[in-house]
């Protein structure tokens, strides 16, 4: 009898798990009812869901890199073809954001997420032999996505953790579950009809925060991938586990007298209102040094951004911001991710949806200051010199090592303000999505900016482990 490839067999047999498994799912109607129609990778509880995907990872870990280059263009090329439709479903689903910029969120998570090409080994050969690193999966992921940007996270995140063979339950924000379980269906679809294993990458259909702790605690998972606020990540620590966590952000930017001030205002601009301020890096507040504020101010009026009164900035206030049982200031949904005219309308101004941005004179301790607020408002704070500037700059980030952004064309400012601040990304004299790699700048790109746990701008490295092959004294070549 000639031998029977042991891979096909464990391929075949998780197709057929798989089929079994969609067909105990109740069909439910609209989005849903779609979802549950093939082998999707959507489960209704934790532990099938991590069950299918340990079977497909096993199968994973072994595939040929080939197959792995293959499966991953094969995602790229699913987010190209689907991403208007994911956008629309996004917005539509969150209330957030602008669709033309969702779109562009959308290719560029396909184009720019790096995937086999990071995973370069390294060898060192001499007298006593050779050595080779190379890396290795840690098995299945838990992995957390949030409602801002849901599916561009979905694929930058599903790349990086498959290129070194592992396999990825998620536990997506339940702002975003329907589409979110939507392109999971046809991220399974793109990966089998590649060549990979069924349930390489799956999520629960109804996430709670029950759900994402019954993950992070369940045997089987090796490391956790946390994006979210800070009850989310605390859980996520509090498993024991090893934790590649996404905090917040409020990221600064400041202004100085040397700046290129009509640039700096048109790249604030563009940073800002990009998907009306929901992206993390997004600058968030903006202080400018006391001998160009009122040249700032006309340099932002020419570049097309509207400026707020005293007034009315406070009567904005008022309704987008309430206290909660702590203390703290917490932002209405109802206004995050909105476009800047229902802001202005708010207050009394009728604007088009053309205009992309808001602004206006506040204290350096004003909510929208000291909170990521995540809407199209900027609030611009006066610093009577430089080192007033910094201190506030650093009061308002909190510590969090996220981004941050300076206008100057001062070397020792630049790099003062960057020792200072000590966030994982500065930009100079740029917007703020320069600092993430492609389109705008240089580098690589991902969704999963890690400040908290010290990753930075994730990619497939950091969620392989290094392993290391040494031949005593043999294989030197010379």
């Amino acid at each position: 009898m000639a031998q029977i490839d042991s891979n096909l067999i464990n391929t075949i047999v998780g197709r057929v798990l798989s089929e079994l498994e969609r067909q105990q799912i109740a069909p439910k109607a609209g989005l849903a009812a779609t979802v549950a129609a093939g082998r999707s990778g959507v489960f209704e509880d934790v532990d099938p869901a991590v069950a299918a995907t340990v079977e497909a990872q096993k199968i994973w870990a072994r595939s040929p890199i080939e197959l792995r280059t293959r499966v991953i263009e094969a995602l790229r090329k699913a987010m190209h073809d689907h991403a208007d439709e994911f956008a629309r479903m996004a917005r539509d689903e969150t209330g957030m954001g602008r669709l033309e910029d969702k779109i562009l969120k959308h290719h560029n998570a396909a184009n720019s997420t790096p995937g086999i090409e990071d995973l370069v080994s390294h060898s060192w050969s001499g007298d006593k032999g050779l050595t080779v690193e190379d890396y290795a999966p840690y098995g299945v992921v838990a992995a957390i996505t949030p409602s801002t940007h849901p599916i561009p996270v979905l694929l930058n995140s599903i790349i990086i953790i498959i290129a070194p063979g592992n396999g990825a339950v998620f536990n997506v924000h339940p702002a975003a579950k329907k589409v979110s379980a939507y392109a999971m269906q046809i991220f399974n679809q793109a990966i089998e009809k590649a060549g990979g294993p069924a349930n390489l990458v799956t999520l629960i259909r109804e996430p709670t925060m029950e759900s994402a702790n019954r993950l992070f605690r369940h045997p089987a998972i090796a490391l956790i991938a946390a994006t979210g606020g800070p009850a989310l990540v605390q859980a996520a620590f509090a498993s024991g586990k090893k934790v590649i966590a996404a905090g917040p952000g409020n990221p600064p930017v400041l202004v100085d007298a040397t700046a290129h001030l009509d640039e700096a205002a048109r790249h604030i601009i563009d940073g800002a209102a990009f998907d009306n301020n929901i992206l993390c890096i997004a600058e968030k507040e903006v202080f400018v040094l006391e001998p160009v504020f009122n040249d700032f101010t006309a340099a932002m009026d020419r570049a097309g951004a509207v400026r707020l009164s005293a007034e009315q900035i406070e009567s904005l206030t008022s309704q987008v911001f309430s206290r909660n049982n702590s203390g703290h200031w917490i932002p209405s949904r109802d206004f995050v991710g909105k476009n800047a005219s229902v802001l202005a309308r708010a207050v009394g101004i009728s604007l088009s949806d053309d205009v992309r941005l808001l602004y206006g004179e506040t204290g350096s301790d004003h909510p929208f200051v000291q909170e990521e607020q995540m809407m199209p408002f900027m609030p611009v704070v006066c610093a009577q010199d430089l080192d007033e500037a910094i201190e506030m700059a650093i009061t308002a980030e909190h510590g969090y090592r996220h981004t941050a952004m300076i206008h100057s064309n001062d070397l020792k400012t630049i790099t003062r303000f960057s020792k200072a601040i000590d966030t994982s990304i500065v930009v100079v004299n740029g917007p703020s999505f320069a600092g993430n790699g492609p389109p705008a700048g240089e580098g690589y790109f991902s969704h999963t900016i890690s400040s908290p746990t010290g990753e930075g701008v994730c990619t497939p490295k950091d969620f392989a482990r290094v392993r290391r092959i040494c031949t005593f004294r043999s294989l030197r070549m010379t």
